[in-house]
């Protein structure tokens, strides 16, 4: 009966923004039949609602002209969701669409008509796309929806989660918020007597738990992120690589992106009697920086560590032998 009440009234608030429509365009928003549709026009006018519906050809559902409704009011639920109503992929991903959805029917029904229209207008100029390239088929965040829900309530989850290095670890963590960065989420959770961040893509397992989250009382999840986002680029990229760079691969350098971005900067560019200019480069970790260099070629040239000119020497060579012979 809740179900039905409130598919009736998502039906009414349609028919007010967006007037008349056909029963096969009614029956697709609320995913029924038409002929469910017939029979909840039928039920909202035996309640006293002036709504109407004529069959056949340019025929349709629509209100008496100039009836408006005042049953707008959000659900706590809708309101929870109405934050991502203009994130359609982040809404999905956490479960929430169909509530999202219905939460921005209502707003759309309490605005005026011309505030509608611009809202409209608006979303036909702008769209935003939170998700990754190539990330079709298997979910990348299967268990966000059951994270989500933890964050939503307040408990702890049970959890078995994917570390970096490969290994698997199963902790209780009470989670805190849930952040959107470049397609990817993260939660930001207490495990247990301190706030850590963890890629929800490694999530092998979630299990709610009874016991309620402690929240921190002065615990500000956009302020807190901030400070870990600012530390974590600052100690993510700890190798440095001094290299020589060719004049004509000094613009080639931004495809190196954060090596670049995190380099140490000197007063001014260092450069010898050929035009070659020493850099230090930062990286993660070896193995990338040997990856993107390579990528550059004979236009730049490793001065230290004797350990990366050790790898791109032996892996020039590994190429030389493939493609001329040993």
């Amino acid at each position: 009966m809740i179900v039905r009440a409130d598919r009736l009234l998502r039906l009414v608030l349609l028919l007010q923004t967006r007037g008349r429509m056909t029963a096969e365009q009614l029956a697709a928003e609320l995913e029924v039949s038409v002929r469910t549709i017939y029979r909840d026009v039928d039920a909202l006018c035996s309640a006293g609602f002036p709504v109407y519906s004529e069959r056949g050809v340019g025929g349709g559902c629509q209100l008496v002209d100039g009836y408006r409704t005042s049953l707008t009011g959000l659900s706590a639920p809708e309101a929870q969701a109405l934050a991502f109503a203009a994130i359609p992929g982040a809404a999905a991903e956490l479960g929430v669409s169909a509530l999202a959805a219905a939460a921005h029917l209502k707003v759309l029904s309490a605005v005026s008509p011309n505030a509608r229209e611009t809202m409209a207008t608006v979303q036909q100029c702008f769209h935003l796309d939170p998700r990754g390239w190539f990330r079709a088929g298997q979910p990348e965040h299967p268990h966000l929806p059951a994270l989500a829900s933890a964050v939503w309530e307040g408990h702890q989850v049970r959890a078995v989660y994917q570390r970096a290095k490969g290994s698997t670890r199963e902790r209780v963590l009470g989670p805190l918020g849930l952040v959107l960065k470049d397609g990817l989420w993260y939660l930001v959770a207490r495990a247990p007597n301190e706030i850590k961040t963890f890629r929800v893509s490694r999530f092998e397992d979630v299990s709610p738990l009874d016991e309620p989250v402690t929240r921190p009382s002065d615990f500000d999840l956009a302020a807190w992120w901030e400070r870990w986002s600012v530390e974590f680029e600052t100690g993510l990229n700890q190798y440095p690589v001094t290299v020589r760079v060719a004049p004509t691969a000094a613009a080639r350098l931004g495809e190196l992106g954060d090596a670049v971005a995190r380099s140490p900067e000197h007063p001014a560019p260092r450069r010898d009697r050929a035009g070659w200019e020493r850099r230090v480069l930062m990286f993660e970790r070896p193995e990338w920086a040997e990856s993107a260099l390579l990528r550059l070629g004979a236009a730049v040239e490793v001065i230290d560590p004797p350990e990366m000119r050790a790898r791109l020497e032996a892996a020039s060579s590994d190429l030389f032998a493939l493609y001329h012979g040993p």
